[in-house]
């Protein structure tokens, strides 16, 4: 188990390694999946607000990357809930872990170390999945507030700030990158060019509360074309109310693309980040996103306010789907404990 005291560079050195296969033929598995093999691909749930409802500190502007300081080890046993659960692709938090929110805390210097870090718990975790291990995501979101569009930095921020980001995940190790929580065109296409020169696979999702339009006011559909254009694996919405899902579909069916879709249960919150709606459960939420899982969607999971126990339903509704057989065998109960 991890201590709290141990470096990041200790961190980092003991969980290397776990649950690896040769990264050739991850990366070819992935890239399949991705282009329409075999079911969709089943994301993990939040990260954040898991941490919250464990007592961790979470404000801003740090949010989640309190606990890569003060709580790696319940980072960790988060990931691996969601592994247990049969979550293929678990998604680092490295949410804010760029140096511009780094430097607010005055931390700027602690970008690589603690990118490779999240990633890295992610990996430990990855073996907890029962059957072949999981893909770890890269998170890669909007510089400033990502429900504020409007402070969307310069071209020249954007294009040397994600691209340092995007190296940062590459070379920690991600099978791919999670261009998440867009809210402008601009940036968007400046993280997709930045992902684009690393060789790491990208998708891209966009927040969308509005019917087929971006927090920016930009449609939805010239959104997602222009970062397919860039090479984008697969493009939807994240952290977006169940209410918006079906104007999101509309907007992007003509693409004729990878669909993603990954919801939230609650709403943005200035001082903790997010805040829950009402309970909604597991059931509730498969319901939600009953729609999206055909042919054409790719990637599916949850956003802030979802839990292991929304993944395992979806896990359950995926399995029952027709198709190719899981790769995996039947996903564990959302409190199975742990193996080390």
């Amino acid at each position: 188990m991890a201590s709290e005291r141990e470096s990041d560079e200790e961190a980092v050195a003991r969980t290397s390694g776990f649950g690896a296969e040769p990264a050739g033929e991850a990366d070819r598995r992935l890239r399949a999946r991705l282009a329409g093999a075999g079911l969709p691909l089943l994301l993990d749930g939040a990260t954040g607000t898991e941490l919250e409802r464990a007592g961790v500190r979470t404000g801003l502007p740090l949010w989640s990357t309190h606990a890569l300081l003060e709580a790696r080890e319940q980072v960790r046993a988060i990931h691996a809930a969601y592994a247990r659960v049969g979550a293929e692709i678990l998604t680092a938090n490295t949410f804010r872990t760029q140096r511009r929110t780094l430097a607010r805390a005055g931390l700027d210097d602690r970008d690589e170390a603690l990118t490779r870090l999240a990633v890295a718990l992610a990996r430990d975790a990855a073996r907890q999945r029962p059957g072949e291990a999981a893909w770890v995501a890269g998170s890669l979101p909007p510089l400033e507030d990502c429900y504020r569009s409007d402070l969307v930095p310069d071209e020249a921020s954007l294009e040397r700030e994600h691209g340092r980001q995007a190296e940062l995940l590459a070379g920690s190790g991600v099978d791919l990158v999670l261009i998440e929580t867009m809210g402008s065109v601009r940036e968007a296409c400046a993280a997709a060019r930045a992902v684009s020169r690393t060789d790491r696979p990208f998708v891209v999702s966009f927040v969308s509360w509005r019917p087929g339009v971006l927090l920016s006011g930009e449609a939805l559909a010239t959104a997602a074309r222009a970062v397919l254009d860039l090479g984008a694996l697969a493009v939807g919405v994240n952290c977006v109310p169940g209410r918006t899902l079906h104007a999101s579909r509309c907007a992007l069916e003509p693409l004729d693309a990878a669909l993603l879709v990954s919801p939230n249960l609650g709403q943005p919150d200035d001082e903790t980040g997010f805040r829950r709606d009402e309970e909604v459960t597991a059931e509730a939420f498969t319901q939600l996103v009953e729609p999206w899982l055909d042919g054409a969607t790719r990637l599916v999971g949850g956003c802030c306010g979802t839990t292991p126990a929304h993944i395992a339903a979806l896990a359950r509704r995926l399995a029952r789907a027709p198709g190719p057989p899981s790769s995996a065998p039947a996903p564990g109960r959302a409190d199975e404990p742990a193996r080390d």
